[in-house]
């Protein structure tokens, strides 16, 4: 017997409140810190590109569903773009440093210090980048996001909320596409300090056995910083790496112009040349020319952070004619003096300048290793918050939106990349085993874009087989040339997103029983304030406020249970507060709160939902306070003095079907490593008390 009690929904929108004016950002906390040079990269805002209403769900605009907001800069475009050269093209920046010394020692069959040779290989990197770069990540890929953010695990999280064809084969291959990119966050750090460090052999010989010692340390250092942050040094980034590309580009076109011949080589005619007269062997060397495209992947991922065109300005501007007059002009060397081929980057720099250049190179290297790290710990909370990581600890470190440290992924990557340090003990090694993982996110990223585009954009059939036969062309031949690095140790970056993969897989179907099994344990809401309304003799009341964290407002919380049916009390005012993560980067500031009333008579309580999105932070006690003023709540609500109550279910395996006995192991593990709730939704420790429950899974 559980008759309806009445109900009454306020929506924050339906208040005149602006956030600006509150002193408080998109995402409840409080606001009015001092902008600095390396926050403007990062303090972009969600906004409608058209008027369009939001579509109503049960009476409330649904946060979730309008796909054609984009980010909206706060600063300059001079400001975004020195920020996007610090953060987005660290990588593709750097890589001259390897890719041309790499292709012409460990390619030698085709790869041959003759015209033919080095104008075949010019005209590969060039058209690689011009294809996957160019067209695809800056032209076409830009203008599939989500909310404004791009990356493999958004365009899987906008083909989940939308319920596009396929969903779950779609995510899943999202899935995989982020567990490749972890693998790839430990290979680039590795490749790129020790090239850099390399340049000592070049200046002194003598120097040789030092590499991996100087690299190590450098690798430390840069991992020991990550808890401390880096927005005390992040408004050197941009300026450092737009010294970076004027001075290789500078280098470059002085070889340019003494052999200016080398520009033949941008002709196609020369890359098709280049792979039929060499066969199998120029397909391999394929390999090598992927080098030249790390981080382009970085372009997409890093589009919610400073926009799509400050990216695509900066790369056509600055970045792209840079790297190519850096690799013409290693080919203009590399064809006049043949045994430069053992270094031709440092080569190419008078012999005065190769020490400073060696210091630039470690700085600009370091620079793109930071890059690749905050990149996993972003790709890694984006995963938790959509539902497909336990909770893991986070820290942030300075006021800024994209400044956290997630120690167990930091302390992941440290091990990974020293390892690989020390085991491949140089770069040409290190190199072996890149690109299997980076050509298989380029065609991961094809495909779900693909997808996006044929069933959300509604692109004719025939176009999207087009594009995709042209990327999908490339990219796979990219792939299968790195298929012969698994023998060399290119399995490892493979393991480690296979890996990842399974785990989030793993979680995401463990979450799916205990929520159905708590669901069932803890039983409807409205049942029981019915039963304790009615109930004879009546319960303690307590004159405290009480706040209960809950999945939902349908079931009731285990820790109020556990008050009533325990203790014998209900307090005097009950908030139930439920985190309702949204697929979108950031939830607007009218959507982020909804209050409800529930329950009836003297054992009414207040449900409140707090929209969060994947970048967003979850402040509970900040979020309440936010809904006290603007009129949500009771204005004379105690907030400051009031009780948190989380449950803390026990999560045993059982015999029950839904996963294998080892994937209930694996998920029982993950559970009890998760981060407490009261770090993640930053309650107050001395007014938290945690009830615990045993589920099975």
């Amino acid at each position: 017997m559980s008759p309806p009690p009445g109900r009454r929904s306020v929506h924050e929108a339906a208040h005149k409140g602006d956030p600006a004016a509150d002193g408080h950002k998109g995402n409840g906390m409080p606001g009015g810190a001092r902008r600095t040079f390396y926050e403007a990269a990062h303090k972009l805002n969600y906004w409608p590109s058209s008027p369009l209403p939001e579509p109503q769900v049960n009476g409330h605009r649904q946060a979730a569903v309008d796909d054609e907001r984009d980010v909206v800069a706060h600063a300059g475009r001079m400001v975004l773009a020195l920020g996007a050269l610090g953060v987005v093209y660290g990588d593709l920046g750097t890589s001259p440093l390897y890719t041309e010394r790499v292709i012409f020692s460990q390619h030698a069959d085709a790869a041959h210090p003759t015209p033919a040779g080095v104008f075949g290989i010019v005209s590969l990197i060039f058209w690689a980048l011009v294809i996957v770069v160019s067209i695809k990540y800056a032209g076409l890929l830009m203008r599939a996001h989500n909310r404004g953010d791009g990356g493999g695990m958004s365009l899987a999280a906008l083909i989940q909320r939308r319920r596009v064809g396929r969903t779950v084969v779609l995510v899943t291959l999202g899935i995989f596409g982020a567990g490749l990119f972890f693998g790839d966050g430990m290979i680039t750090p590795a490749i790129s300090v020790t090239s850099a460090v390399e340049g000592l052999k070049v200046t002194s010989p003598g120097l040789a056995h030092l590499v991996v010692p100087i690299s190590l340390g450098i690798l430390v250092a840069l991992f020991a910083i990550q808890r401390r942050g880096t927005a005390a040094v992040g408004w050197l980034f941009g300026p450092v790496i737009l010294v970076w590309f004027a001075v290789i580009g500078v280098l470059g076109a002085r070889e340019v112009l003494a052999h200016p011949a080398v520009l033949q080589g941008l002709s196609p005619t020369w890359g098709a040349r280049f792979m039929l007269d060499h066969g199998v062997a120029a397909f391999l060397t394929l390999g090598g020319v992927v080098l030249a495209l790390t981080g382009a992947e970085a372009l997409y991922a890093d589009r919610g952070h400073f926009g799509a065109t400050p990216i695509r300005r900066t790369w056509f501007a600055i970045v792209f004619p840079s790297v190519l007059l850096c690799y013409l002009g290693q080919s203009a060397l590399i064809l006049a003096h043949p045994a430069s081929i053992r270094n031709p980057f440092y080569l190419v720099v008078p012999a005065g300048g190769r020490i400073p250049m060696v210091f630039l190179a470690t700085f600009a290297t370091i620079i793109a290793s930071q890059a690749a790290i905050t990149g996993s710990f972003s790709i890694a909370r984006q995963a938790m918050q959509l539902g497909f990581l336990p909770r893991l600890k986070i820290s942030h470190t300075s006021d800024l939106e994209g400044q956290i440290y997630m120690p167990v992924i930091g302390l992941t990557l440290a091990v990974g990349v020293i390892a690989l340090v020390l085991v491949f003990q140089h770069s040409g090694a290190l190199a072996d085993i890149y690109g299997v993982a980076v050509t298989g996110t380029f065609v991961l990223d094809t495909i779900l874009f693909l997808a996006v585009a044929h069933s959300l954009w509604r692109l004719a059939t025939w176009k999207v087989v087009a594009i995709g036969a042209v990327f999908l062309t490339v990219e796979l031949s990219f792939f299968a040339s790195n298929v012969s690095k698994v023998g060399h140790g290119a399995w490892i970056p493979l393991c480690v997103g296979l890996l990842t993969a399974i785990l989030m897989i793993t979680w995401r179907r463990g979450r799916e029983i205990v929520t159905r099994n708590r669901t069932d344990e803890e039983g409807p809401l409205d049942e029981f304030l019915y039963r304790v309304r009615m109930s004879d003799p009546p319960i303690h009341r307590v004159r405290s406020v009480a706040v209960y964290l809950s999945p939902s407002k349908e079931t009731t919380p285990l820790a109020l249970k556990a008050d009533v049916e325990h203790h014998g009390i209900f307090h005097d005012k009950v908030l139930i507060v439920s985190v309702e993560p949204v697929g979108i980067p950031h939830v607007d500031p009218p959507e982020q709160l909804v209050t409800e009333t529930l329950g009836s008579g003297l054992f009414k309580i207040r449900h409140v939902t707090l929209r969060a999105g994947y970048h967003d932070a979850t402040d509970i006690p900040a979020a309440l306070a936010l809904a006290r003023k603007r009129g949500l709540l009771e204005r004379n609500l105690d907030l400051e003095h009031a009780s948190y109550f989380i449950s803390r279910i026990t999560i045993t395996p059982n015999a029950h079907p839904g996963m294998s006995r080892w994937r209930k192991l694996l998920f029982v593990g993950m559970a009890r490593n998760a981060a407490s709730p009261i770090e993640t939704f930053r309650l107050p420790v001395d007014r938290t008390a945690t009830v615990g429950a045993l589920i099975g899974v």
